[in-house]
């Protein structure tokens, strides 16, 4: 079982992850940037579970503490940087601005961004990657999403196991209490 102060990181975690995905998912809409804050976030989680806990040792604590924070953080950033991209395709209705075209017909979901790709000449691409129809590339759109939701997960939960050790590393030389208050 973490230290309550870990327990505490995964809440920051979880509203870092929200920060993050919102952020750079929405208002500056650089999904890229998401990949690499991950294993960055990950470090400073779970060097936080551990000062948060005022953690030295034994070392198998601090593991468990920043591998439980950077759980809750991996899997937050994991569901919400897919939840939001898969709302984008089912949601889509078509519209597209009158200057670039009008409306696309089409069925609100997957079918809208498929056509929407197409119109924008990633035919071919789709093609080389398998997708013809709809169907098939709502299951490439899927496949797509839980693999980077699982390597956000996973790049998040190794930076925080470094954060940790590095945490484990990085012993106080006159062994004074953190700044914070707790």
């Amino acid at each position: 079982m973490p230290d309550r102060g870990a327990i505490f990181a995964g809440w920051v975690g979880l509203g870092m992850a929200v920060v993050i995905a919102i952020s750079f998912e929405l208002v500056v809409a650089i999904q890229s940037i998401v990949f690499m804050l991950a294993p960055v976030t990950g470090v400073l989680i779970g060097f936080y579970a551990n000062a948060r806990s005022e953690r030295r040792r034994p070392w198998w604590r601090l593991f468990v503490n920043a591998a439980y924070a950077g759980l809750v953080t991996g899997l937050s950033l994991a569901l919400l940087y897919g939840g939001i991209r898969l709302l984008f395709v089912y949601a889509d209705n078509g519209y597209r601005d009158p200057g670039l075209g009008g409306q696309i017909i089409c069925t609100t979901g997957p079918s809208c961004t498929y056509e929407r790709y197409l119109d924008a000449g990633r035919g071919d691409e789709l093609t080389r990657l398998g997708v013809s129809d709809a169907q098939t590339f709502e299951r490439y759109v899927l496949a797509e999403q839980l693999n980077g939701a699982l390597t956000l997960f996973g790049l998040t939960t190794g930076g925080a196991l470094v954060g940790g050790a590095l945490y484990g590393l990085a012993g106080r030389s006159n062994g004074s209490r953190p700044a914070y208050a707790t």
